[in-house]
């Protein structure tokens, strides 16, 4: 047999990152979303991938004008939540490692597809999760901030 490998800080840090965005897109596609909810759903999604071990960083955007347009399709001005309306970024912090990972819509392939936007080894920012008076997630970089 072969010696075991040690998995890295970084290589944990990916892993919990595909994890979280990988949840939260199957817990949360399908979900009933209108206009008039879409801010609340993405205050919901964002709650729920803050309280996650080793989150130190989420943003999810839903496209509204795509909410709009499925809404106003039918009669009920509602619609299912879809990979095409997500745009979901998360930040993971183990021990040595941060690693910025998302989860966005990409047209060309007509895919919402996961990736690594950044993935180092040794932390070179510091983020604090905080909330704001309406209890939304808000996050103060002190070196650099995530781009979107």
């Amino acid at each position: 047999m072969a010696e075991k490998e040690e998995i890295t800080d970084r290589e944990k840090a990916i892993f919990e990152a595909g994890i979280k965005l990988g949840a939260v897109y199957h817990q949360f596609t399908t979900t009933p979303v209108s206009p008039e909810t879409a801010e609340e759903l993405e205050t919901a999604i964002e709650r729920s991938i803050s309280i996650q071990p080793y989150v130190s960083f989420v943003k999810v955007n839903i496209d509204m004008e795509k909410v709009r347009e499925c809404a106003n399709a039918n009669e009920f001005n509602y619609c299912e939540l879809n990979g095409e309306m997500l745009d979901i970024t998360v930040a993971v912090r183990y021990r040595t490692a941060e690693v910025h990972a998302r989860v966005k819509y990409d047209e060309e392939r007509d895919y919402p597809l996961m990736r690594i936007e950044k993935g180092g080894g040794n932390i070179t920012n510091i983020t604090n999760i905080t909330k704001d008076k309406d209890e939304r997630i808000n996050t103060t970089f002190l070196k650099e901030k995530i781009k979107g």
